[in-house]
């Protein structure tokens, strides 16, 4: 399946915001967003007025590169939350913040949501003790995640995990960095999610 392979720091400079797509050096003065806090190409520089289409399609492009997920996934996370009862946007993220991979990323297993991925994927993530290396398996309240015993001494998890602390886990996860194992207390709540997206603008994006 296709997925962006390109520079990371240039989606940030696109949205015209900071996406920590690159684990720790986003905290550091090596991070291109801050040194370059404009679009890239020759014409970044200039300012740009968006159309109301734009402002929406910005968002969605926005939280897409958040997360990273490609275009289709996106819209079969939407139609899922406009299909279930509640506020459309705010099931919208509650799914992607259940995704496996994302999970990963919260409790500080890895550096990065593409980390997490590739973490996943090359099977060192158990669920309730079973390997599971689909990045996209949405967890559910009381499930048990960690990474495998084996594992545990990869040198990356090992440095995520030191930086947990400046990002913090959120409180519908509870961690134990002992055991390298996260529980799923809740499901996500908005307030919880602390991200800048303003999700009502990805819903009249699909629904105009």
């Amino acid at each position: 399946m296709a997925r962006y392979t390109g520079p990371s720091c240039k989606q940030c400079r696109r949205e015209s915001l900071k996406l920590f797509l690159k684990g720790e050096r986003c905290y550091t003065d090596k991070c291109s967003f801050d040194r370059r806090p404009y679009p890239p190409g020759q014409h970044g520089q200039r300012r740009s007025k968006f159309t109301e289409y734009g402002i929406r399609l910005r968002e969605k492009q926005k939280v897409r590169r958040i997360y990273g997920v490609l275009e289709r996934q996106f819209r079969t996370y939407f139609e899922k939350a406009y299909q279930t009862k509640g506020v459309t946007g705010e099931l919208l993220l509650g799914l992607l913040e259940r995704r496996l991979d994302s999970v990963c990323y919260r409790l500080g297993f890895a550096a990065t949501r593409a980390d997490a991925r590739q973490l996943v994927r090359h099977k060192h993530v158990q669920v309730n003790g079973k390997t599971v290396n689909i990045p996209s398996y949405l967890v559910k309240p009381g499930e048990k995640v960690s990474v495998r015993e084996k594992s545990r001494s990869i040198v990356r998890v090992a440095l995520a995990l030191e930086g947990v602390e400046r990002r913090g886990v959120p409180e519908w996860l509870e961690l134990d960095k002992g055991t390298v194992t996260g529980t799923v207390k809740t499901m996500p709540n908005r307030e919880e999610i602390t991200l800048p997206i303003q999700e009502q603008l990805i819903v009249e994006f699909y629904s105009r």
